[in-house]
Parts: structure tokens; C-alpha cells; sequence
């Protein structure tokens, strides 16, 4: 009886424990409730600021808007005219060691930052408010930036307007803006009495050619009278080049001398911030779509380029010319002092635009991933690109009877006079060099809209 009385005493105990256990749990699940719908008010508010702010559909859009961003029309004309200007391949080694050192990082800062915080380049500074006036430095920065960027893509809009005819006049010289020493690559000169060198035939083409005094004789050549210049230094330029400096810049004698209003340029620029304006209509659901096609067309058209040109002759001397380093050239401070602007310069680190990317993004993106892409993208295509820029410049030399270093020396030009005087060389230019300026410019109007758009202040 002792035994069974004890065992129910025991069970009535156990009951009341599992009794008490459920008041408790009771009670401890009143709190939690409350918690869970604190948190599912923040989900909310969360995902209503999420639909507000734009998101990037996918994550390749953002590595693609990162491409487009770091590689622009300067690692098709800056770099390789930096290289050429500094002792070819021995620039490589400043370049790459400042981007190690120096690009890469702050890339990948920027990047954090902008995904971490989901705001603008100013308002990102709530992080450190003692910073906050970076913010405004970075957009003072861009639009200082953009004002001088957009003149290049209204060059290059020039170049893809010029580009709609049945001959492109930049293959040929003959016409009002070329002068007597243009080397005409298609036209055969039936006149051999007249050259600047032993294997160099010249065409005189017209006696206009600006201030420059016609003195000595006459000739008469196809039923028209040419007048041959003593006085004038016989520097002989292609027509691409001739092209780019009398007709597309047409720069006054100096800054004495303003000049008229260039209505092919003005007319460009306006056409080029009307782009820049359609890009940014739809914010981010458009850009995204638009850099599958900016971010990687350019690289399948610099293939064909390179292919080529490497079948043009006097390609191999530029390439190796490129390649062949001038060591004693690193001691002059002057080319670190380069090799780290274009660092800068190219990834655009502290303008704003990769913060601003960036902070499109879903919070949990992997951005380290991301902004290696980005950089490295960046760092190889400049190096790429010199392969095509070089083996079209030192087919110019080899066609000017000069040495690679001495040809195409006018910075932005180098892109826009050896690209067109290869595209000139392709079966149908006037196809290849629509295709290749619309490439052009879609490149640089990724890197102009980032600068340029900063959503959300």
C-alpha cells in the first residue's frame, strides 16, 4: 500500500511540475510574440525601402556595371599613349604595382561601403559625420569630370556620324581639311616626282592649306595645278591623322585666338548629354540591361582588331616595341608619378560612382568577389588593349618610313586616329567603323553615368 500510495504522490508531482513548465512557457511566449512582431514591423519597413531604392536584378549586373565603369575610352587611348611616352613595357611595372598596391583596395572600400550603407556617395559619411565633407568633394569631383568626358564621347559621336557614308574620309585625303603632305593609303599617285623619302610617295592635293606660304614651283598633275611647298616641312601624316587634327578638333593658333563656335561640336556635345539622359531615365533596370552589351562587346571587337592588325605590316615592331621595356626609365620619378594617376584615373576610385553602384546592390552580395572582377578587368584590358593599339601604330610607322615612337604622339588621338586607320583596312569600313564607334561610345557612356547619376542625396 506504502509503495503505491508513493508512486501516485509522485506522479500528482510530476503532473504539477508539467502544469507549472506550461504556465512558464506560457508566460515566456508572450515576450516572444511580442518580439517577432517587432521584427516582422522592420521586415516591412525594410522591404518597403527596398521597393523605393532600386536593386540590381541580378548580381551579374553589378560586375558588369563594375567593368563598364573601370574600363573606358582611357585604357584604349591613355594607357597605351602613357606607355608609349614611357619607355613601352617598363611602364607596366608602376602600373600594376600601384594598382596592387593602391587601386585594388580602395576599389574594394568603396564597394563595401556603398553596399553596406544603400545610399549615395554624400549620405554614406553618416558612418564617420567627421568625413562627411569627402561626400561632397567626390560629387564636386564627378561633375568637374563629366563637363570635360562628355567631349569625348561628342568626338566620338563625330567619328560614328562620319561613319555613314560609302568611303570614310578618313581613308583617303582629297578633302578641304587635308593638306599637301597627307598620305593617301587608297588613291595610287600617278606622279612619283615628288617624295619625302626613298619608298614614301607623297600626293600634293590642293594648294589650300591655311596660312602657309606658297612659294617655288608648279606642277601640273591630273589637269590641276599643285604648288609645291619649299618653305613647308615635308612631315608627312596619314589621313586618319589629318582627319582627327583639322577636321574633327580644328584648333585655333592659340588662346589669343578663340574662333568661332564649332556647330560639329556643339551639336555633338547636345547629342551627347541627350544620351547620357536616356540612360538614366529608369535608373539602374535599364543599366543593367544596356552593360551586357557595353561591358562585353568591347572585348570581342578588340579581338577582331587585334587579329587584324597583327596581319598588317610593321605590326610585329609595334608590338615589340610595346613589349621590349626601357629600364632606365624607371628612374625618373615622373613615371611613377603617371603610372599612379592612371591608376586613379582609370578605376575612379573617391569619385562617387562606385559607392553609388554599389549600393544598389542586396545587402548579402558577395562585393569582395565583385570588386576583384571589376579592378583586375580594368588593369588586364589596359594591357590587352595596347596589343591592338601598337600593332596599328607600328603599321603607321612602317607606312610614314619612321620609328613606332615617333608616331601618333597626341594622347586622346592615338585611339582615334591608329582605330580608324585600321578600320579603314577591313573589308566594308564603313560597316566595321559604325560598329566600332557605337561600341566606343556605349563604353564611355558607362563610365559618364556613373559619374554622373547619384541617386538619392
Amino acid at each position: 500500500m506504502t509503495s503505491q500510495h508513493d508512486s501516485e504522490q509522485t506522479q500528482m508531482l510530476d503532473l504539477a511540475r508539467l502544469q507549472a513548465g506550461d504556465d512558464n512557457t506560457e508566460r515566456t511566449v508572450i515576450p516572444i510574440g511580442t518580439n517577432e512582431e517587432e521584427r516582422e514591423e522592420e521586415k516591412e519597413e525594410e522591404e518597403e525601402e527596398e521597393e523605393e531604392r532600386q536593386k540590381w536584378t541580378h548580381s551579374c549586373e553589378f560586375v558588369l556595371s563594375l567593368v563598364g565603369y573601370a574600363v573606358g575610352v582611357s585604357n584604349l587611348w591613355r594607357f597605351p599613349y602613357l606607355c608609349l611616352k614611357n619607355g613601352g613595357g617598363a611602364f607596366l611595372i608602376p602600373f600594376f604595382f600601384f594598382l596592387t598596391l593602391a587601386g585594388i583596395p580602395l576599389f574594394y572600400m568603396e564597394v563595401c561601403l556603398g553596399q553596406f550603407s544603400g545610399t549615395s556617395s554624400l549620405f554614406v559619411w553618416k558612418l564617420c559625420p567627421l568625413f562627411r565633407g569627402l561626400g561632397y568633394c567626390m560629387i564636386l569631383v564627378s561633375a568637374m569630370a563629366c563637363i570635360y568626358y562628355n567631349a569625348v564621347l561628342s568626338w566620338i559621336l563625330y567619328y560614328l556620324y562620319s561613319s555613314f557614308t560609302k568611303d570614310l574620309p578618313w581613308g583617303r585625303c582629297g578633302h578641304w581639311w587635308n593638306t599637301p603632305t597627307c598620305i593617301d593609303p587608297v588613291s595610287s599617285c600617278n606622279s612619283s616626282a615628288f617624295t619625302s623619302n626613298d619608298s614614301l610617295s607623297l600626293c600634293y592635293l590642293g594648294d589650300d592649306v591655311g596660312n602657309e606660304s606658297l612659294v617655288n614651283s608648279t606642277v601640273s598633275w591630273n589637269n590641276a595645278s599643285e604648288t609645291v611647298l619649299s618653305a613647308y616641312e615635308l612631315a608627312p601624316k596619314s589621313a586618319a591623322e589629318e582627319f582627327w587634327q583639322y577636321n574633327v578638333l580644328r584648333k585655333s593658333s592659340g588662346l589669343h585666338e578663340l574662333g568661332p563656335i564649332q556647330t560639329h561640336s556643339a551639336l555633338c556635345l547636345l547629342v551627347a548629354w541627350m544620351l547620357v539622359s536616356l540612360c538614366l531615365v529608369r535608373g539602374v533596370k535599364s543599366l543593367g540591361k544596356v552593360v551586357y552589351v557595353t561591358a562585353l562587346l568591347p572585348y570581342l571587337l578588340l579581338t577582331i582588331f587585334l587579329v587584324r592588325g597583327a596581319m598588317l605590316p610593321g605590326a610585329g615592331d609595334g608590338i615589340l616595341f610595346y613589349l621590349r621595356p626601357d629600364f632606365s626609365r624607371l628612374t625618373n620619378f615622373t613615371v611613377w608619378i603617371e603610372a599612379c594617376l592612371q591608376v586613379f584615373y582609370s578605376l575612379g576610385p573617391a569619385w562617387g560612382g562606385l559607392i553609388t553602384m554599389a549600393s544598389f546592390n542586396q545587402f548579402h552580395n558577395n562585393c569582395f568577389r565583385d570588386a576583384i572582377i571589376g579592378s583586375m578587368a580594368d588593369g588586364l584590358t589596359s594591357f590587352y588593349g595596347g596589343f591592338v593599339i601598337f600593332s596599328v601604330v607600328g603599321f603607321m610607322a612602317k607606312e610614314a618610313n619612321t620609328t613606332v615612337d615617333k608616331v601618333a604622339t597626341q594622347g586622346p588621338g592615338l585611339a582615334l586616329v591608329a582605330y580608324p586607320e585600321a578600320i579603314s583596312k577591313l573589308p566594308l569600313p564603313p560597316l566595321w567603323a559604325v560598329m566600332f564607334f557605337t561600341m566606343l561610345l556605349a563604353l564611355g557612356l558607362d563610365s559618364q553615368v556613373s559619374c554622373t547619376v547619384k541617386p538619392r542625396f
